[in-house]
């Protein structure tokens, strides 16, 4: 419902009404109470109207203009799909609904029509009130007092308040978020959190140093450099065990850190003995051996990363692999970055990692190892380790590979889609390349046949209703003299006779007399009369046998037979030269006259049919008209619209349906213990994004996908 303008200057507004005179007299328009208080509205019955002289001066009011805003309140009938205001020169589209800006500059011959497309067709059927043309920039503003900002409509107004409260919804829970993230950050800013370094269980706070054998610690581990000490005569450098360098020994000392004397009592003895005597009487070439001992299981000064091996003579430390020594006798040592120093034996398509006494080479990615140095192209594609459709292509490439859909599929190769040539019709899904799967009601290799339930026998209605093929489906409908008692059963039970004599609804003459029938009436002469058979019809005298076209509708004639009035349409026959194409288009062999289908690649003479997404659509003279496909009726409690598929379903599982028949009686329980009426919805307790909805008795939860 679109409003009319407020606080409009009157020089820019266009009375559409009232330039047209609607008041006065106009065939298949009347007054009818307006949607406000003290209104008038005026109801249209899709008749055609049009005015020469009101046409001539509404243009003179929009000639040269930038831009004009259509206001009006209408109520239109179901299923009726009549144009509301058009703006034609002979058969060229000016302005008709929402199109790309028209020209204003309008020429000689431009009509406008109120209520229609054109002369022939868009008869609209239903009820107009306040009908204007604003001429002034953004006259839409005008409907929306109070909304400083643009919008097209009062309605679409609305829906940006719904979904700024759905924001607003969405920032108050983002706002809750980010308060808890900030108290919990708070509560850590409280906390110091000292950085310690804990090694052989020992914790050491930051910067606290200490020593580790030969290594000064402050978590980070840095060899001690060392300076050569200046011994006097009696001493000499040497090791001593928990030192890392060299200290002045006197000689018997010298011998003790040489001999380690840490084994067997006996060996102490012998070994002590011996060396003493090779270093003061045999002098430094004479060494004294003690063949076959363990050193090094008796205890050795070798630290981490050195180990231990026994000489005859007795222990030494050597670095492993990997390492190199800190000190001459590589009781210590430090780990040798391969990779830094180019020691390395990794090849092409690895990179070099250092590891403790060694290194790694690591593939690069989309490249699979050979052996501990070499890696070779990954083939995705063989291992099945890609990210192709199943209905495309992979090719490997170097460090990667690539996809693209098969012949018959469209898409990036990653998403594949069917392509079916011409595409399916009537709501078809294209499931392989020129396979179609078709909707409930139609068949065809591309769904373009329309299943006529009627006429093959899958229906039986009523003897009272007849059946009615629609697209995609049918119905049962009252036959002539019968109508539905508000039952709306499927097969027509419901359909009782209606008494045209009693309700007026009969073309007898004065001089007969109204007979109800089952399904009609007939008009009887009373004994001893002579009647003319003569008939009533639109409140004027059919003579009879008269047959005559009516004045509303050329395509339908009507004949008087002895008092009853029959009408039926007019029988298109396209082979015959002089067909009326105004009440036969789909005879109409020129191409101007075609229209073509919305996916821009099937054409259809005028007068024909088809079904676009869930809209019934026909040709008519060139244009496109759709209005909402009509679906049976589903008399059931819950309700879902399948994909795919236009109308509704009945379903058993309340939480699979998407539309209820709300019973405020059958309510729910929740976590709580609080009773719920049938429709509200609530968040479930103890979670943010589960979002629960009473669907008449039963509960229905799941996630919410704008709270995650």
């Amino acid at each position: 419902v679109l409003s009319s303008g407020f606080g409009v200057d009157p020089a820019l507004r266009v009375d559409v009404f009232g330039e047209l005179r609607l008041g006065d007299a106009f065939a298949g328009v009347s007054q009818v109470p307006g949607f406000h208080n003290d209104t008038r509205a005026f109801l249209f019955q899709g008749k055609r109207l049009s005015s020469a002289d009101a046409t001539e001066r509404i243009l003179q009011k929009l000639r040269n203009k930038k831009e004009f805003t259509v206001l009006a309140t209408v109520k239109q009938e179901t299923l009726n799909s009549g144009v509301i205001l058009s703006i034609h020169r002979s058969e060229q589209r000016i302005y008709e609904r929402v199109v790309e800006p028209p020209s204003m500059d309008f020429p000689e011959e431009t009509s406008i029509w109120l209520g229609q497309r054109n002369s022939a067709h868009g008869l609209f059927k239903g009820v107009m009130q306040d009908v204007q043309l604003l001429v002034m920039p953004q006259g839409y503003i005008s409907q929306c007092p109070d909304l400083n900002r643009t919008c097209p409509t009062c309605n679409d107004f609305h829906g940006l308040v719904q979904k700024i409260m759905e924001l607003q919804d969405i920032l108050a829970k983002t706002s809750s978020k980010l308060s808890k993230a900030e108290e919990k950050m708070n509560g850590l800013d409280r906390c110091y959190c000292e950085r310690t370094c804990s090694v052989k269980g020992v914790l050491y706070r930051e910067d606290e140093s200490w020593t580790d054998g030969c290594k000064n610690c402050t978590c980070s581990v840095r060899p001690i450099s060392c300076v050569p000490p200046v011994c006097p005569p009696d001493s000499a450098p040497a090791y001593v065990p928990g030192r890392c360098c060299q200290e002045c020994q006197r000689e018997l000392n010298l011998m003790d850190t040489y001999c380690c004397n840490n084994f067997f009592l006996g060996a102490i003895f012998f070994f002590f003995l011996c060396c003493h005597l090779r270093l003061f009487t045999a002098g430094s070439a004479t060494f004294c051996y003690l063949p076959g001992h363990d050193f090094c299981a008796e205890g050795h000064c070798c630290a981490e990363h050195s180990e231990c091996i026994s000489l005859e003579t007795g222990p030494r430390c050597r670095c492993r692999d990997g390492f190199r020594s800190l000190r001459d006798d590589e009781a210590y040592c430090e780990d040798i970055d391969e990779c830094a120093e180019g020691r390395h034996y990794c090849r092409e398509n690895t990179v070099c990692v250092n590891t403790p006494g060694s290194f790694m080479c690591i593939c690069h990615a989309g490249y699979i190892r050979i052996d501990d140095y070499s890696c070779t192209e990954h083939n995705e594609c063989a291992s099945g380790q890609h990210s192709c459709d199943e209905n495309a292509l992979c090719f490997n490439t170097v460090g990667g590979h690539s996809c693209s859909c098969k012949p018959g599929y469209t898409g990036n190769g990653t998403i594949c889609k069917a392509l079916c040539d011409g595409l399916c019709q009537n709501g078809g899904t294209c499931v392989s390349p020129d396979t179609c799967i078709c909707q409930q009601g139609f068949t065809g290799k591309r769904c373009e046949t329309d299943i006529d339930e009627c006429s093959s026998g899958f229906v039986e209605c009523d003897s009272r209703a007849t059946c009615i093929n629609l697209p995609g489906w049918y119905h049962c409908e009252c036959r002539d003299g019968y109508h539905d008692n508000g039952m709306f059963s499927a097969n027509g039970e419901s359909c009782e006779d209606i008494d045209e004599c009693g309700t007026g609804r009969n073309s007898c003459a004065n001089d007969t007399v109204c007979f109800n029938l089952e399904g009609g009436y007939d008009c009887r002469c009373p004994h001893g009369k002579n009647c003319t058979g003569d008939c009533i019809h639109d409140n004027k005298v059919k003579h009879n046998g008269q047959i005559w076209v009516l004045e509303n509708d050329r395509c339908s004639v009507c004949s008087c037979q002895s008092g009853l009035v029959m009408c039926r349409r007019m029988v298109c026959d396209c082979d015959n030269p002089t067909v009326d194409l105004f009440c036969c288009p789909e005879c109409d062999p020129r191409h101007s006259s075609q229209c073509l289908h919305q996916n821009g690649l099937l054409a259809y003479s005028t007068g024909a049919s088809w079904v676009e997404s869930c809209q019934q659509c026909q040709c008519l003279q060139g244009e496109v008209d759709c209005w909402p496909l009509s679906c049976p009726p589903v008399d059931c409690e819950f309700t879902l619209i399948p994909e795919g598929e236009c109308c509704p379903r009945c379903v058993t599982d309340p939480c699979q349906a998407d539309t209820i028949r709300n019973d405020i009686t059958k309510t729910c329980t929740d976590e709580h213990g609080l009773v719920r009426f049938s429709g509200s919805s609530w968040i479930k307790h103890g979670t943010e994004c589960t979002l629960c909805q009473c669907k008449n008795g039963h509960v229905c939860c799941s996630v919410d996908p704008m709270c995650l």
